[in-house]
């Protein structure tokens, strides 16, 4: 009889897992629901970068207070200018308020709060 491969979870510990026996379908379903919790508090992390105040302009969103809106960031993304550029351009600027606006950018897109 074929027996069927085992499955590699990409992260570590990297449990060898074959759905043969029992229970362990549920364990690796466990493992990613705790992966995927982890990501999002790290997401909301990032997401407490992005500000949005009325009094800015005009209650587009900026980032840590900062008079600089997270659309400029999207923009100069798009227009090619790389993460070092806007580092550069921008010292008080961190790599992680980049990545906010990433985040901030595809949660808008998905529709999610």
């Amino acid at each position: 009889m074929h027996e069927s491969p085992s499955l590699r979870v990409p992260a570590s510990p990297r449990p060898r897992v074959s759905f043969k026996s029992g229970g362990r379908k549920e364990e690796i379903c466990s493992y990613f629901r705790k992966y995927q919790l982890k990501q999002t508090m790290n997401e909301q992390q990032l997401l407490a970068r992005i500000i949005i105040n009325p009094k800015i302009f005009g209650g587009k969103p900026i980032i840590r207070g900062r008079r600089l809106a997270v659309e400029h960031i999207l923009g100069m993304l798009a227009a090619g200018d790389t993460i070092e550029t806007l580092l550069e351009s921008y010292p008080w600027l961190e790599r992680e308020d980049i990545q906010a606006c990433l985040v901030y950018a595809r949660r808008l897109v998905a529709h999610e709060q």
